[in-house]
């Protein structure tokens, strides 16, 4: 069950990868819905739970985004509602699915919840260019959760989305900076 449960993780790295080297902001969002659907399963068959719930909510925040304009995305009540559905997730792994409240569950339950949140102000952005900076917030907090609940797929997601962030960075937004495009 753990090998199967590392191999979607591996599929879903695929996915996310592929993102930050999208032209268009749609296509970093489409690509990440559908990592986010393979990680959710990823994450509860490692009995991760804040990673599965958080990835499922992504799901959902994914398409929302996607039609950002029909849904008027830029109200705060959006980032104010997915914010507290990631908070509500974080109470649940200690409530309903029963994980240890001490100190360091605290520290490492709360990094993933960092990492939403990066990324749902980067899916609320017009621009690509800060969609990837914020990437930066959010891969690095994922990174030490990942390596913590062993999930391997999740682990070289986060390393191989860092280079790939960076280097998305380097050829699509400092080229457009050269040039004077500062709506990169």
């Amino acid at each position: 069950m753990k090998v199967v449960a590392q191999i979607i993780g591996i599929v879903a790295m695929v996915f996310n990868i592929c993102s930050y080297q999208q032209k268009q902001q749609r296509g970093i969002i489409a690509l990440q819905l559908f990592g986010s659907v393979l990680f959710t399963v990823h994450f509860f068959m490692l009995n991760a739970y804040m990673g599965g719930l958080l990835n499922a909510i992504g799901v959902i925040r994914a398409i929302v985004f996607l039609y950002k304009d029909k849904l008027k995305t830029e109200h705060v009540l959006w980032l104010i509602g997915f914010i507290a559905i990631y908070v509500a997730s974080y109470i649940l792994t200690f409530t309903v699915f029963n994980k240890q409240f001490d100190i360091w569950n605290a520290m490492i339950e709360i990094l993933p919840l960092i990492g939403m949140t990066a990324t749902t102000f980067a899916f609320r952005s017009r621009t690509p260019k800060v969609t990837r900076l914020l990437g930066l917030v959010s891969s690095p907090s994922w990174l030490v959760y990942n390596l913590i609940s062993l999930s391997i797929g999740a682990i070289f997601c986060e390393v191989i989305s860092l280079g790939s962030i960076l280097v998305g960075y380097l050829r699509l937004d400092r080229e457009k900076m050269k040039k004077g495009d500062q709506n990169a």
